[in-house]
């Protein structure tokens, strides 16, 4: 099953969902734009300065849940010995490296008006900055090596490893005492710390930075599978 991807059938598909998402995207941030900016309550101790919640928060939920599937696509890509599941991570990495900058910068910016500083070795965003030096060191090794076995090798022992930080990073607000507050929002209970409010924008910005992963998902996709049609390869 997972030897039959062939680049001509999958790029049929895949050329044409980019402007749908596109317009998705553009639809949902700006609803989501509203409710953060405008609709939601200030906190009443943060005042204005929660808005940077909207950004924060779900860029750092992408980031992780990107990187979470760089590990399981490179699993794949052992155990299966397919190549379009590489080339699927590789395509991912970009925006996941993009989201995890914008939430230590975001977090910093955050911090100064909460926390009076821009930047503390504080558990999460040391793990969060970990986290960024290990996309980095994956985007870097598909620059670097030139043989593709080679760098499939490299990049998924890079993504497993990394991965390992995944849930350093989730609990590290549990396990140290750290400036960060504890989770606000938890799937597995039915009650949060999060008034509906604030739910309501955070989980709308949240679909619309998963829509903007996945247009830079596909752009890049597409590339990849044109570079791959150019070699004359109909499988992957």
């Amino acid at each position: 099953m997972f030897k039959s991807f062939e680049p001509n059938k999958i790029f049929a598909t895949t050329s044409k969902a980019p402007r749908y998402v596109l317009f998705l995207f553009i639809v949902v941030l700006s609803i989501g734009l509203m409710e953060a900016l405008v609709l939601s309550p200030e906190d009443y101790k943060q005042s204005d300065a929660v808005r940077i919640m909207y950004v924060h928060v779900p860029a750092a939920w992408i980031s992780l849940g990107i990187f979470s599937s760089l590990a399981l696509l490179s699993v794949g890509s052992f155990v299966f010995k397919n190549k379009n599941f590489a080339l699927i991570a590789k395509s991912l990495a970009p925006s996941g490296f993009v989201f995890n900058i914008i939430a230590l910068v975001t977090g910093s910016i955050w911090g100064k008006p909460t926390w009076g500083t821009w930047w503390a070795w504080d558990a999460r965003i040391t793990s969060m900055l970990i986290l960024a030096l290990f996309y980095g060191m994956y985007l870097l090794a598909w620059r670097i090596y030139e043989n593709k076995e080679q760098v499939i090798k490299v990049t998924s022992l890079i993504a497993i490893l990394g991965v390992i930080n995944v849930p350093i990073i989730k609990f590290s607000v549990d396990w140290w005492n750290t400036l960060h507050q504890e989770a606000s929002i938890n799937i597995l209970s039915t009650s949060t710390a999060i008034h509906t409010s604030m739910l309501i924008p955070l989980g709308i910005m949240t679909a619309a930075f998963a829509l903007f992963s996945l247009l830079i998902f596909l752009m890049k996709y597409n590339t990849e599978l044109i570079k791959v049609k150019n070699k004359g390869l109909n499988r992957l």
